[in-house]
């Protein structure tokens, strides 16, 4: 029999629900088995689920027709269980590496009801806090199994699911099972340690509990959260009917019931100010209800208070204590905003004159109304006409006649820009203008800091490629690969967002978790893309007449990717030998990746014979002129699949990578098509016919239903029908 099923329910929760599969089927240890639940998400959780069940057997998928929440999508899953203990892991968290043989271990020793694990706190800025298990045990529990009445402080630990591994057994012999509604938790854990005759405890850090900056019932108000009430009903209704047997241990309920009403309530996010008074009365109503005859352990200090004073049903002394509490904090808070001020506020008095002027020009601008023809683009921090901007300005051109479209550049890139483009140079006085006053602001990086978000503008952002290196918070856990990065300030830019383009499902995912705000996903396709797709013979050839490569040459495109980590780095790559493989009829072309155009010269012949096109624009020229290309890292793999043609992955450096800069795609376990470890392999790609086997061509097939599915030509129409035209998705 398999030792634990994992049961994992996913409703909205596509950008994390990748992370918590690899946690629990990347642990050291095999005997598992996944029960994904689809609980009828709306988002891509049922694809990732049926993904992740075709490459590994222990994964169960199972779809349900209609949404019916997170109690009984749990209940679901157990009922398909075959494991001896189940564990209900929330698909937005994820074990700690390496927990899973000390989980196995102590239950195989100990064979508990339910073995209580020790967890943390991660927050999305990377912070990180300990659970109450220290203070609860102050010294190892040891690893004898006790009934709840020998340890009656394991109620302090949090009283959720996931941080407990049951025997599933009992779980059928004393049918505790999950209710619907919020908070469902409440119902399930405490029947079930009050029900168990052997309780373990492993304090040992063994799963990730997501703060999520967006999307959590924690941070979502409504009324919804009166379901707190039915939950905790429901704990005492079992009490009753047990009788003698949990008796004891009413007290300590008691108390636990009244500590987890004012957390609800005393979070802001959760209860409207005029719900407020009517969640207080419940909470008294239940308070004289329920309250032991023998009375129960009243805590000390400040907590003690709030207990007394529901107790008498006083919510306006409650009320008023509470904001005496916010005040004392709002106090301690601006105090420590003013000090994080003074520093900047000095650097901005010794600024020129010039940005002064400007800045208050900028300042004025805002207060000017919005211009409701007014679009503004920019791409790759101002360097000119190109990417998914240039497509979606080009098709506003065509299908919204009525909006202005004005380019941002660099005063180096202005000769770049095609003829008939309306432009403005950035630092200028008509730059701060459009800035303030467009109502669309199109661009596939982050406008500066310095930029604000008005109210009734639109923020367009694009992005540059499908993601294979982390990006965005995802960062944080690889500081050596983030150097200098400001996640906070990156946050208040991406706060700016009100639509997110992505090209496939992959990316949806990877930026709702990468950046956690409230925009809105637009999975249409990369607009960019439109002319790969659109290409016909004719436009490819005249892209090869144009680099002077004739008809029946092969060009093989080489793209290597940045490495922030490594400045300066370049991937070995001999071009002499590469072209004695590829023949008298080779071409080489090498492009460097953008953030090294300082360092560009104008484009011609380089060493052994190979073309430096590190200048040429747009690079969908190369793509449709080149009949290979071979790139590491790069976002280019997912442009040029569009045309299928072979791609090569070279990755010299993968190990490292992976661990310094972290990717989200494992390229040597599903690449775009052959790969090469190091250059003499990448030559005998070449040189065997790799290039082209069978193995190669079935992979890119793959890559290409996976990421490309959506670039049919038409992802520029999508946007702008959908942004500018404001028609539905």
């Amino acid at each position: 029999m398999t030792l634990i099923s994992f049961v994992v329910p996913a409703f909205e929760v596509q950008g994390y629900l990748r992370e918590c599969l690899d946690s629990i089927l990347g642990q050291p240890y095999a005997d598992l088995e996944v029960i994904g639940v689809d609980d009828a998400s709306p988002d891509g959780c049922g694809e990732v689920l049926a993904e992740y069940a075709d490459r590994d057997s222990r994964v169960r998928p199972v779809r349900l027709t209609e949404n019916v929440g997170l109690g009984p999508a749990r209940n679901v899953g157990l009922d398909r269980a075959t494991g001896e203990y189940v564990w209900f892991v929330d698909a937005d968290d994820w074990l700690v590496p390496g927990c899973l043989p000390h989980v196995a271990n102590r239950l195989t020793a100990t064979r508990p009801d339910v073995l209580i694990v020790d967890h943390v706190r991660a927050y999305w800025n990377n912070v990180g806090t300990r659970s109450a298990m220290p203070e609860v045990f102050p010294e190892s529990p040891g690893e004898e199994t006790f009934r709840l009445r020998d340890r009656p402080q394991t109620m302090r630990l949090l009283h959720t699911a996931w941080n407990k591994v049951v025997r599933r057994e009992f779980l059928i012999e004393r049918g505790p099972r999950f209710e619907p509604g919020w908070y469902e938790d409440v119902s399930f854990s405490y029947p079930v340690l009050m029900a168990a005759e052997r309780i373990g405890v492993l304090d040992r850090i063994c799963l990730n509990y997501r703060q999520r900056r967006t999307g959590a019932i924690t941070r979502t108000r409504g009324d919804r959260h009166f379901e707190v009430f039915a939950q905790w009903h429901r704990v005492f209704r079992l009490m009753d009917r047990w009788g003698p047997g949990v008796a004891a241990l009413r007290p300590g309920i008691f108390e636990r019931m009244i500590w987890h009403y004012l957390t609800v309530l005393g979070n802001g996010e959760r209860i409207a100010p005029e719900l407020r008074p009517v969640f207080f009365a419940r909470m008294h109503d239940d308070y004289v209800r329920f309250l032991p005859p023998e009375g129960y352990p009243v805590p000390p200090g400040l907590d003690g208070v709030k207990h007394r004073l529901v107790a008498a049903g006083r919510w306006r002394t409650f009320s008023a204590l509470r904001a005496a509490h916010q005040t004392e904090e709002q106090a301690r808070r601006s105090v420590r905003r003013v000090r994080r001020r003074v520093l900047p506020v000095a650097r901005r008095a010794v600024r020129g004159t010039r940005d002064a002027v400007l800045g208050e020009y900028y300042r004025a601008e805002l207060r000017r109304p919005l211009d409701p023809t007014l679009a503004v683009y920019a791409a790759y921090w101002y360097r000119g006409y190109a990417c998914n901007p240039a497509a979606i300005y080009a098709a506003a051109r065509r299908l919204a006649p009525h909006v202005r479209g004005v380019w941002i550049v660099r005063p180096d890139r202005v000769a770049s820009l095609p003829p008939g483009v309306e432009y403005v140079v950035a630092g200028t006085r008509d730059y701060y203008r459009v800035l303030a006053r467009a109502r669309w602001l199109v661009n596939n990086v982050n406008f500066p800091d310095h930029v604000r978000k008005r109210a009734g503008s639109v923020h367009l952002q694009t992005h540059h490629g499908t993601p294979v290196k982390v990006m965005g918070l995802d960062q944080q856990r690889y500081p050596l690969g983030a150097v200098d990065m400001d996640f906070a300030r990156l946050l208040r830019r991406v706060d700016r967002w009100d639509f997110s383009v992505t090209s496939n499902s992959f990316s949806t995912q990877m930026w709702e978790r990468a950046y956690p705000a409230g925009f809105t996903g637009l999975e249409v396709g990369y607009p960019r893309n439109d002319r790969l797709a659109l290409a016909t013979p004719e436009q490819c050839r005249q892209a090869r007449a144009e680099l002077g490569v004739g008809p029946d040459e092969t060009v093989v495109l080489y793209a290597p990717t940045h490495r922030e980590h490594l400045p300066g780095w370049r991937p070995p790559f001999d071009p002499d030998r590469m072209r004695e493989v590829l023949g008298p009829a080779g071409r080489v072309l090498v492009r460097s990746h953008y953030f090294h155009d300082r360092d560009r010269h104008p484009g011609g012949p380089t060493r052994g014979g190979a073309l430096d096109v590190s200048a040429h624009e747009p690079v969908e020229d190369l793509y449709l002129a080149a009949d290979v290309l071979v790139t590491d890292y790069s976002s280019a793999m997912f442009d040029y699949a569009v045309l299928d043609r072979p791609i090569v992955v070279y990755a010299p450096d993968w190990d490292a990578y992976r661990v310094i800069r972290g990717v989200y795609l494992d390229l040597i376990a599903e690449p775009p098509g052959a790969v090469a470890l190091d250059f003499p392999a990448l030559l005998d790609v070449f040189r065997s016919g790799a290039l082209r086997a069978e193995p190669a061509e079935r992979a890119r097939q793959r890559f290409r239903s996976r990421f490309c599915a959506l670039d049919d030509g038409h992802a520029a129409e999508r946007v702008v029908r959908r942004v500018f035209l404001d028609e539905p998705a």
